[in-house]
């Protein structure tokens, strides 16, 4: 079935949707952008991931395309054209189109704002979760503000290429004290020998997942202990068990760093009980 996407106001055929040459998005990075799961017919977390919206937009200081009720609408519309049961809505905001310079536009810019959905497999996600996903650690190279979801994700792609052709599907960003910070597109997670559930602190450091926050509730509810602290990666290296969370993955189990497998290399108990419960706990808003 040919998709659909929502550009500037209009629906059209995703291979007929073009921005301008000179959105600041495409020359700048000049933008921000959000993922929600489509899960089971009901969008994931929905309020959260606007709630970031609102925040990215500010820190940038982007007006709202639209109001946020509208946006809403078209990101249900949207999933609705493209037939999306289980899957993603993507959303990306700019600071509009303008003659390139350095400088923000005139005030009278409108942003710009771009709404795709598409389908994914559940089955498919959960053969990778019960095989468990394997990551390589790379140095921190990443502008501060990475709390910022910002379409400027080159570093990120260099590292997901790394990983790639290093056999691996994500990449770890490491400081240089050796404390682990994130991951190219996910949160990182280990469990301790303990049982309980270690995160680095959501500050500057790291992005906010949306997933991430949502778990802390996830956690509760199953009676397990979270500590926001940091860890190494030598610590993650003999943890009980490793994870990784993302919108576009929930919760993924990792069974390798850098080669060396994580306790017995197999996806842990864990890991897999906290993707079981997802769904149930988190918010869900009908698509």
């Amino acid at each position: 079935m040919p998709r659909t996407a929502y550009v500037n106001g209009r629906y059209v055929a995703h291979a007929d949707a073009y921005v301008h040459i000179e959105d600041r998005g495409y020359q700048f990075a000049d933008g921000v952008y959000e993922v929600c799961e489509v899960a089971r017919g009901f969008i994931v977390d929905m309020k959260r991931h606007l709630d970031r919206l609102d925040r990215s937009l500010s820190e940038l200081r982007i007006d709202w395309p639209v109001n946020r009720r509208v946006l809403e609408l078209i990101m249900r519309e949207v999933i609705r054209r493209n037939r999306v049961h289980n899957g993603m809505v993507y959303l990306q905001v700019t600071r509009g189109v303008a003659p390139r310079d350095h400088f923000f536009p005139a005030a009278s810019t409108r942003p710009a704002l771009v709404v795709t959905a598409k389908r994914t497999d559940p089955v498919a996600a959960a053969k990778k979760a019960a095989a468990g996903l394997k990551v390589i650690t790379v140095p921190e190279n990443r502008w501060e503000r990475v709390d910022i979801k910002s379409v400027g994700l080159l570093p990120n792609v260099l590292a997901r290429q790394q990983a790639r052709e290093a056999g691996a599907q994500e990449a770890w960003f490491v400081d240089v004290d050796g404390t682990v910070k994130e991951g190219a597109a996910t949160n990182a997670w280990i469990v301790t020998r303990d049982g309980n559930l270690v995160t680095r602190p959501a500050d500057h450091g790291i992005l906010r997942g949306v997933t991430r926050t949502t778990l802390f509730e996830v956690a509760e509810k199953l009676g397990l202990k979270i500590e926001e602290r940091g860890f190494s990666v030598d610590e993650a290296k003999a943890a009980r068990e490793a994870f990784i969370t993302a919108a576009t993955t929930v919760v993924m189990p990792i069974v390798a760093i850098d080669g060396q497998p994580v306790a017995n290399g197999h996806p842990g108990s864990v890991a897999l009980t906290l993707r079981e419960a997802f769904f149930d706990i988190a918010e869900k808003i009908q698509a």
